[in-house]
């Protein structure tokens, strides 16, 4: 049961660090959607949010269906339902706190600026999360095998100890 456990547990952070870089992939190209948008379809903000929950899977569809029913529902900014759409599903996401900060910061630009300057934006924060997904692919292929084995092999030691 223990190595069972170790190893389950082992596996549980091999996971999170797989999951990172596939949801970041996921939320650049919610981005370019996004830009696109409102860029060449004029779609409104909570309606082009709401496509973009249709198209993605969870927990980033869960942060723009949240994003859309703020904007539509209530008498709030945009940045104000974008920030709090962001505390509300973080900790479902495999996101560091560099991804809280890039997307905070979008978020305070969002909706206040022409098309072309949000485009900018857009572009600036795909540079930035394009960044953090590196940092999350070197840090997959370094630490994944290693997790794997550490969960096993700490429950050998366990074991040992115990005898």
């Amino acid at each position: 049961m223990i190595i069972v456990a170790t190893t389950w547990a082992g596996f549980e952070a091999s996971r999170h660090l797989t999951e990172r870089p596939r949801q970041l992939r996921q939320l650049k190209s919610a981005l370019q959607s996004l830009e696109a948008e409102i860029m060449y379809g004029h779609t409104p903000l909570h309606e082009a949010a709401r496509r973009l929950s249709a198209q993605l899977s969870k927990p980033l569809s869960w942060f723009f269906e949240s994003f859309a029913k703020k904007l539509t529902d209530s008498e709030t900014t945009v940045k104000d339902a974008w920030e709090e759409s962001l505390k509300e599903i973080w900790k479902m996401t495999a996101f560091k706190q560099g991804e809280f900060e890039i997307m905070k910061q979008f978020g305070e630009t969002l909706g206040r600026h022409d098309r072309l300057s949000q485009q900018k934006q857009i572009m600036l924060t795909l540079s930035h999360l394009e960044r953090e997904e590196a940092d999350a692919h070197d840090r997959q292929v370094k630490y994944e095998r290693m997790v794997k084995s550490l969960g096993f092999l700490s429950g050998l030691l366990l074991i040992i100890l115990l005898m």
